[in-house]
């Protein structure tokens, strides 16, 4: 009996670890940023107020969600990170989608060091690889300085401190995490189907649009969310290349907590924040599933 309950046992241990990881670090960190989005600021360590007052009565107020609807700063923030992050998405899948189609076709030797030199960026601070890019960016940089040798402009251009700059940084540093999820999608493909539609009489486009972008699908959306949530709440690369002037979510949720020392307000735009990055998110997981349920 006691043999016959024991992979049951283990198997509930080893399911259960990951709901238990969650609750410690997801559930009860967020459960602790609402109770503070539900404060008031005081000036007072911790800075904000209770969640019962004196009296023993909850002590939550909306003002801060509301303060969020109401201005205009907040609402220009968030579509700005959301454009940026979507823009940096979208050329990710662009050239990372043809690099891991060329990894996972090459050679096996080949196909190692490919894989090791889309790797090796992640060997180095990433903290170290902005801080080149603000070296190349600059008025004075290597792409200015080139720029200038070939005659192609008489002085700087400025790309240092501008949205270009942040979308040239999001791209760069995320594109690795595009193009894993499609390699291994594309790397477990069969050829044979492709030859057979084209045998078929179907054209190379109508190939890829019939048989690769369909397998190799599952890539594709980890690979957007691998890089559109992170870089919507990206604050080193906005900081560094984007400088003081560059208004996305990041930043100004540095800014509440630790310049203006507005916690609740703060908390309040984490919470939205994580709402407009989990809602779409669990609708896409729905309806993926409906449709693998109807096919």
């Amino acid at each position: 009996m006691s043999a016959a309950r024991e992979p049951v046992t283990w198997k509930r241990i080893t399911v259960a670890i990951p709901y238990l990881w969650l609750l410690v670090f997801f559930l009860l960190p967020f459960a602790i940023i609402l109770k503070i989005s539900l404060a008031d600021p005081i000036i007072a360590r911790p800075p904000f107020t209770p969640l019962f007052d004196d009296q023993g009565q909850l002590s939550v107020t909306f003002d801060n969600f509301l303060f969020l609807l109401t201005d205009k700063l907040y609402a220009y923030t968030y579509l700005k990170s959301v454009f940026m992050a979507f823009a940096a998405t979208v050329l990710c899948l662009l050239l990372g989608f043809p690099m891991a189609y060329g990894i996972a076709r090459s050679s096996s030797s080949m196909r190692s060091l490919l894989l090791l030199l889309i790797v090796l960026p992640f060997w180095i601070s990433f903290l170290l690889r902005v801080y080149a890019w603000m070296g190349l960016l600059n008025n004075y940089g290597v792409i200015n300085n080139t720029l200038m040798f070939l005659g192609v402009t008489d002085q700087p251009i400025q790309i240092m401190y501008t949205d270009l700059a942040i979308f040239i940084g999001l791209t760069y540093s995320y594109l690795p995490f595009m193009i894993l999820p499609l390699y291994a999608s594309l790397e477990r493909m069969d050829l044979d189907l492709v030859e057979a539609a084209q045998d078929l009489g179907a054209s190379r486009t109508q190939a890829f649009w019939d048989i690769t972008w369909p397998l190799a699908r599952p890539g594709v959306i980890a690979g957007c969310l691998l890089v559109f949530i992170p870089a919507m709440g990206e604050y080193v690369i906005p900081y560094l290349l984007g400088g003081p002037e560059s208004l996305l979510i990041g930043r100004v949720l540095f800014d509440e907590f630790f310049v203006n020392r507005d916690w609740p307000l703060a908390s309040s735009v984490a919470i939205v924040l994580l709402l407009l990055l989990v809602v779409p998110i669990v609708f896409m997981q729905r309806n993926d599933a409906r449709q693998a349920e109807a096919e």
